[in-house]
């Protein structure tokens, strides 16, 4: 094909999408397939090129499960989910910065008292995390859902084992002060899931599957954008590393260290060291 009907091409495809009677439907498909189109001309692109590419996509669906997502993984590793999070958040403001949903969200987590356990069993070093919650004029925000969840110390979420147990999670709601406050574990460096397409990809690229160790929060309040974001524990060598792109500078968090012994907010009685951060929340009106 020479250069004049390949862009032929393009252009009958694109002009398929005329008819579409939703125009933000008709918007992002007609740009989909120019970018797209573009892509294979410029890598020139052989069949079975595209036939492995198919094959892979084939089998991100087949390992795909209501708790594993494999192409919310593939958007991560690529970039994607990040990037989106970039063009979605929001412009000039104070609100916390949002990064990646990741692949492990679960609705319907169990419900906690303020000062509650997250762990439910999940091993791991005990971490007393608080905070407050805020508009971007500094006015406090009672009553807003605190979503949280993290992996255990062996790098692995509650979903990935096989009891069907829900550990490493949970909600609450913040006190009439705007705060919250609970136990949760210390966050650790942990690969993600590269038993499946993804992980073939980044072994064939030479890149590390590490996550940065971090704590996911997910906050929802009337009036205000949801806010998904992470705090990140401060000094560790995976900041600069995180397979997915997600960490921000104003996310980092240190996670003070507090010996065996050491009198815990709440007067919990620890048998071994614990660690205890703040992250302040500050949400974006709608």
């Amino acid at each position: 094909m020479t250069d004049t009907t390949e862009q032929e091409l393009t252009d009958k495809v694109v002009a398929s999408f005329d008819t579409a009677k939703d125009e933000r439907f008709r918007e992002v498909m007609q740009a989909l397939v120019r970018h797209a189109h573009a892509f294979v001309r410029e890598t020139r692109l052989t069949e079975d090129e595209w036939g492995a590419a198919i094959e892979f996509l084939t089998a991100a669906g087949h390992i795909t499960t209501d708790t594993r997502q494999e192409f919310v993984l593939l958007s991560d590793v690529l970039g994607i989910s990040m990037l989106t999070v970039a063009v979605n958040e929001p412009d000039l403001d104070e609100s916390t910065q949002a990064t990646v949903l990741g692949p492990f969200f679960v609705q319907d987590s169990p419900d906690i008292e303020l000062g509650g356990d997250i762990a439910g069993g999940a091993t791991g070093e005990p971490a007393w995390v608080d905070g407050r919650v805020t508009d971007t004029d500094g006015n406090l925000v009672a009553g807003a859902r605190v979503e949280v969840w993290e992996a255990d110390d062996d790098g692995m979420y509650d979903v990935q084992y096989d009891d069907g147990g829900l550990a490493g999670r949970a909600h609450f709601f913040t006190d009439p002060e705007g705060r919250y406050r609970f136990w949760g574990l210390t966050p650790t460096p942990y690969p993600i899931p590269d038993d499946g397409p993804v992980g073939q990809l980044l072994d064939h690229a030479g890149r590390s599957p590490m996550r940065a160790p971090h704590l996911h929060f997910m906050v929802t309040a009337p009036g205000f954008r949801r806010l998904i974001t992470h705090i990140f524990v401060a000094g560790d060598p995976c900041l600069n590393a995180d397979s997915v792109f997600g960490v921000k500078e104003s996310l980092i968090r240190p996670f003070d260290r507090h010996e065996a012994g050491t009198p815990t907010p709440d007067s919990r009685q620890l048998e071994g060291p614990w660690t205890s951060a703040t992250f302040d929340i500050v949400l974006s009106k709608e």
